[in-house]
């Protein structure tokens, strides 16, 4: 789908604000508002637009401990994989998960409310995952940036 600015301008006002009225948006990036009602439906309709949600603080809620884990697997073939992936999405404390390149296998960001919760879940759940033959975790000390805006080029 071919975005223009009205679309991009769209899109970066929302990721600031999800909750911002339509007669807002639409005076916001200059369209009247069913044109822009139109255009928030099609990059909806055309999964542009995922889902609209609300974000927490962490620390406020008392779980400011991230942990970043490298998986390594023991197998590589289709089934173990799919096996993994479909495993940690069963896992709440696991926020992320992606595919990486080079040595390890995955990349996995857990939050939990401290060290302790952590051992107890490497211990009860993530040492267990399926194939998992290594796990290595980093704990993060500080976050210095924190951002779901995803970065809207003009064209």
């Amino acid at each position: 789908m071919k975005l223009d600015k009205f679309d991009r301008e769209i899109l970066r006002v929302l990721q600031q604000n999800a909750t911002i009225s339509m007669a807002d948006l639409s005076q916001q990036v200059g369209l009247s508002h069913t044109p822009c009602w139109r255009r928030v439906k099609r990059l909806e309709a055309e999964g542009i637009i995922l889902r609209k949600v609300t974000l927490l603080n962490g620390k406020k809620l008392n779980l400011g401990v991230s942990v970043f884990i490298y998986v390594s697997l023991k197998n590589h073939d289709g089934d173990s994989l799919t096996d993994f992936e479909n495993a940690v999405q069963s896992i709440e404390e696991i926020v992320e998960c992606h595919t990486t390149s080079g040595e390890k296998d995955y990349l996995l960001k857990v939050i939990v409310e401290s060290i302790e919760e952590y051992e107890y879940l490497l211990k009860t759940k993530l040492t267990h995952l399926p194939c998992v033959d290594h796990l290595s975790s980093t704990f993060a000390l500080k976050q210095v940036k924190n951002t779901t805006a995803l970065p809207i080029k003009n064209q």
